[in-house]
C-alpha cells in the first residue's frame, strides 16, 4: 500500500530548529522516504528563515484561514530538502517575530497553524492518509479535525497520530480563549478542559487515532505523576493508544568519518586520530594536552531536569580528587552558568568553559572527550547520547526514559556506557568512578570505545516501527 504521511511540526531541520523536534522532524519523513512512504511535511515559515532558502520555495497560492470569528491571510510555499517536500506556512504578523515561541499570544499562533495544516489540503497535490503531529504546538489538529473536518467532502477516513516529544510543555491556557481564540463552542470543552484551564496536549491525547512518545521507556513514565506533569489520569485512560518509538539520529550528519567540523576524521576500524581531536580539544579550551587524563564532556542546556543539581553537589569534590578534565558547552539557567563559571575559574587546568549553543564546538566536544556525562531527571528520548557513541565518547548517564534504552552498563564486558539508577549525586559519583577506573585499563577502554562507534542509532529502525504503527490505524 503506498501510504501518504502529512508530517506537521512546528520547527525542522534545515529550515528552523531550536531542538530535537527539528532534528526529528528532518530525518524521519527521509527514513519514511526511503522505505516507500509518501511523507512530507507542514512547519510555519519563520522570519528567521535565511533568503537563500526562501529563495528556493515556490508559492503554490493564498487562502484565508479562520481563527475563531477572524480569518487570516495564509500564504502556501513548497521547498524541498533531502529528498522531501515541506510546505511552510506563511504569515508574518504570527512568524515573523525574533523567536520561535514565548510569546503572549502563542495559543493563537499554533491555533492558527493547526487550521492551515487542514485548510490548505485541497490546494496542494497531497491527501494525506495519515497526518502525524508533534507537540502541544499542533495538538489542535487532531481536535480540530474530530470536530471540525471529520466529515467533510475531502477529508474523510484521515487519520492522526500525535507525538509527545516532552510532556512538560502542555499548551495551558485559561478556560475563556476556547472560543474566541481557538473557535470551540462548548460542547467541544470537555476535550480540552483540564483542571482550571484549557490544555491542548490533552485535547490531542483525546481526539488522535495513536499517541506516541520518543521512547519506550518514556512511554511508561509518563504514566507515573513523577513524570506526567499532572497528565497521568488522561494518559491511563487512553494507554490502549499510547507506545514509545525511539528517536534515531542522522547518521549522516553526525559521522566521524565526514563531519567538517571535527579536525581529524576517523571510523569504526580505525580512531586513532580520536587521539588528535582530544589534544586540540584541550588547546582550544586553554587546558594541559595530557592524553592520559580522561576528558568528560557536557554539552546541554543549563536547566535543572538535565540533573545539574546532582554536578554541582559533587563536581567540586570529583576534581579536587581525581585527575581528570571537564569541558563543559552550554547555556541556561543563572545559577548553572555562574556555577561553571566559579569551578572554571578555581581549575583552570582540569576545566573549560563556553557558554552559548555553538554547534560546531559541541561536535568538537563529542569527538574530542572520552567521556561524556548525562545525569538528566527526566529525558524523553535524548539524542546527545547516541551522538556521543557515534564519536566514540562513552556516556554516563541515569536510567531514565531514552537514556535507559540506548545505554547499557558495560560492568558487563559488553554494554556501551555506565549507568546509574537513582537521582542521587553520590549514585551518579559512583557511575563516574567507575567510568574513570575503566579509562586507566588502556586496552579494555579501546574494546568499549570500538563498541561505542559500532552502535546503530539510525532512523531505519524506528522508521519501520513508525509504518507499523500507521498500518495499524489505517
Amino acid at each position: 500500500m503506498n501510504m501518504k504521511v502529512l508530517y506537521a511540526s512546528s520547527e525542522a531541520l534545515p529550515f528552523a530548529a531550536s531542538g530535537g523536534l527539528a532534528d526529528v522532524a528532518g530525518s524521519l519523513p527521509q527514513a519514511l522516504r526511503n522505505r516507500k512512504v509518501a511523507c512530507r511535511v507542514v512547519m510555519p515559515l519563520y522570519g528567521s528563515i535565511s533568503d537563500e532558502m526562501r529563495a528556493s520555495m515556490k508559492f503554490i497560492t493564498s487562502i484565508m484561514v479562520p481563527v475563531s470569528w477572524r480569518r487570516q491571510y495564509c500564504g502556501i510555499f513548497e521547498a524541498k530538502a533531502g529528498g522531501v517536500v515541506y510546505y511552510l506556512i506563511d504569515n508574518e504578523y504570527y512568524f515573523k517575530r525574533n523567536s520561535f515561541y514565548g510569546h503572549y499570544d502563542d495559543g493563537e499562533r499554533f491555533a492558527f497553524f493547526s487550521r492551515a495544516v487542514l485548510e490548505i489540503l485541497p490546494y496542494i497535490d497531497f491527501k494525506p492518509d495519515i497526518i502525524h503531529c508533534n507537540d502541544w504546538q499542533t495538538a489542535l489538529v487532531p481536535v480540530y479535525y474530530s470536530t471540525l473536518y471529520a466529515n467533510r467532502e475531502g477529508y474523510t477516513g484521515i487519520k492522526t497520530v500525535f507525538t509527545i516529544h516532552n510532556i512538560q510543555y502542555q499548551g495551558k491556557y485559561s478556560r475563556d480563549i476556547l472560543g474566541d481564540v481557538f473557535g470551540l463552542g462548548e460542547e467541544h470543552a470537555s476535550l480540552l478542559h483540564f483542571g482550571d484551564c484549557v490544555n491542548l496536549m490533552k485535547g490531542a491525547i483525546e481526539c488522535a487515532n495513536k499517541v506516541t512518545t520518543v521512547s519506550n521507556t518514556y512511554a511508561g513514565e509518563i504514566l507515573d505523576p513523577w513524570f506526567s506533569h499532572g497528565l497521568d489520569p488522561i494518559l491511563k485512560d487512553r494507554s490502549y493508544k499510547l507506545s514509545g518509538i525511539l528517536n534515531g539520529i542522522d547518521v549522516k550528519n553526525y559521522d566521524p568519518e565526514t563531519d567538517k567540523d571535527i579536525l581529524y576524521n576517523y571510523n569504526a576500524k580505525d580512531f586513532s586520530n580520536k587521539a588528535k581531536n582530544k589534544a586540540a580539544l584541550q588547546e582550544i579550551f586553554g587546558l594541559p594536552v595530557r592524553d592520559e587524563v580522561p576528558v568528560m564532556g557536557i554539552v546541554s542546556r543549563l536547566v535543572s531536569h538535565k540533573g545539574l543539581d546532582l554536578i554541582k553537589r559533587i563536581m567540586w569534590e570529583l576534581l579536587n580528587l581525581t585527575d581528570m578534565q571537564l569541558v563543559v558547552l552550554g547555556s541556561g539557567d543563572w545559577e548553572y552558568e555562574s556555577f561553571f563559571k566559579e569551578l572554571a575559574a578555581a581549575f583552570p587546568e582540569k576545566v573549560g568553559l563556553r557558554l552559548g549553543f555553538i554547534p560546531d564546538m559541541a561536535r568538537k566536544i563529542y569527538a574530542g572527550s572520552d567521556l561524556f556525562l548525562m545525569p538528566s531527571k527526566s529525558e524523553p528520548c535524548g539524542l546527545s547520547q547516541m551522538v556521543a557513541l557515534r564519536y566514540g565518547s562513552i556516556p554516563i548517564v541515569r536510567e531514565t526514559g531514552g537514556l535507559k534504552d540506548t545505554i547499557t552498563d558495560s560492568g558487563d564486558g559488553k554494554g556501551n556506557g555506565f549507568t546509574f539508577k537513582t537521582y542521587d549525586a553520590y549514585d551518579m559519583l559512583d557511575a563516574i568512578g567507575r567510568a574513570l577506573a575503566a579509562y586507566a585499563d588502556r586496552e579494555g577502554w579501546q574494546k568499549l570505545v570500538e563498541r561505542a562507534l559500532k552502535c546503530d542509532n539510525s532512523w531505519g529502525k524506528s522508521a519501520k516501527e513508525y509504518i507499523k504503527l500507521y498500518e495499524s490505524v489505517l
